[in-house]
């Protein structure tokens, strides 16, 4: 029952407020207003900080997966001296020098290191560029020289002086190629 009252008791109140209690209850409804579009304003507010802070967060997982991907950049750069010597004195071995029993463990254990090389290579993603018979890609090659060709077509990589390398989806080094041109 005191509930029912209270509610008496407040209508009550109500309809002996005096006529000129409209004006109050019109600046409190303004108030109410003003203060809804503040929270709205904030609410919105929040929600950009939210959506920032997420940005932020996907971009730094980002750069750290870029980081850890190519982290060995430099490094590669360095070694890829190393596999380019390692190739040259293995071409440079004859034959007969090849074959012969003396120098044999020589030249296999040479082999050897350079496919634990290669493997090394692969593992880091790190792949030698395929080029001779190639067109000419500035995005991975580096034109040295142009060769006078019948047989190819303009623009085809006919040799390559220095091979090239990615590491993932980037270039690591450009090949160094000899490209053909028309004949005089």
């Amino acid at each position: 029952m005191t509930q029912d009252n209270n509610n008496l008791e407040n209508s009550e109140i109500v309809d002996e407020l005096p006529e000129d209690a409209s004006p109050a209850a019109d600046a409190v409804t303004e108030r109410l207003a003003a203060l809804e579009e503040e929270v709205a304003v904030a609410k919105q507010d929040v929600l950009y900080a939210h959506a920032e802070t997420q940005n932020v967060r996907r971009r730094l997982e980002k750069e750290l997966a870029d980081a850890r991907a190519y982290a060995s950049t430099a490094f590669a750069r360095d070694i890829l001296s190393v596999a380019d010597n390692m190739g040259r004195a293995l071409s440079m071995i004859p034959a007969d020098l090849r074959e012969d029993e003396q120098w044999k463990g020589l030249v296999t254990g040479l082999e050897a290191t350079g496919r634990e090389l290669e493997s090394v290579f692969r593992k880091n993603g790190i792949e030698k560029l395929v080029s001779v018979g190639e067109p000419l890609d500035p995005n991975k090659h580096q034109a040295m020289l142009e060769v006078p060709s019948a047989d190819a077509e303009p623009g085809t990589i006919l040799t390559e002086m220095q091979s090239g390398y990615m590491i993932k989806d980037r270039l690591l080094r450009p090949a160094l190629v000899g490209v053909a041109k028309k004949p005089d």
